[in-house]
């Protein structure tokens, strides 16, 4: 089985900096798309950033500029970086992984269990 360990949240000011991350431990073959997702009370979660196997990166509009996602392919881990933090980047923030198992002819989504980020003075 997969698991993912979200770990990095945290209290911090406005314009502050936190850094994410989520490793991946079990039976895995290999990760295509990694994701880091946020959920604010009250609200839909929502797609922050989104980084596939080649590195390559996209971004939600309200984050492009402050947030980085990347990954360690050796490690089997993404991470968020997050600058000029905002009030309202407050949320649960949720990796997602798409693993292939062995044995698996397909990838698999895989939630961690979340991690608190709470931005205010």
């Amino acid at each position: 089985q997969v698991q993912l360990r979200e770990s990095g949240g945290g209290l911090v000011q406005p314009g502050g900096s936190l850094r994410l991350s989520c490793a991946a431990s079990g039976r895995i073959f290999s990760i295509n798309g990694m994701d880091w997702y946020r959920q604010a009370p009250g609200k839909q979660r929502e797609l922050v950033a989104t980084i596939i196997s080649s590195g390559s990166t996209n971004y939600a509009d309200s984050v492009k500029g402050r947030f980085t996602i990347s990954r360690d392919n050796v490690k089997n881990t993404v991470a968020l970086q997050m600058n000029s933090l905002k009030p309202e980047d407050t949320a649960v923030y949720y990796c997602h992984l798409w693993i292939q198992s062995p044995g698996s002819s397909y990838y698999s989504g895989y939630w961690g269990q979340g991690t608190q980020v709470t931005v205010s003075s």
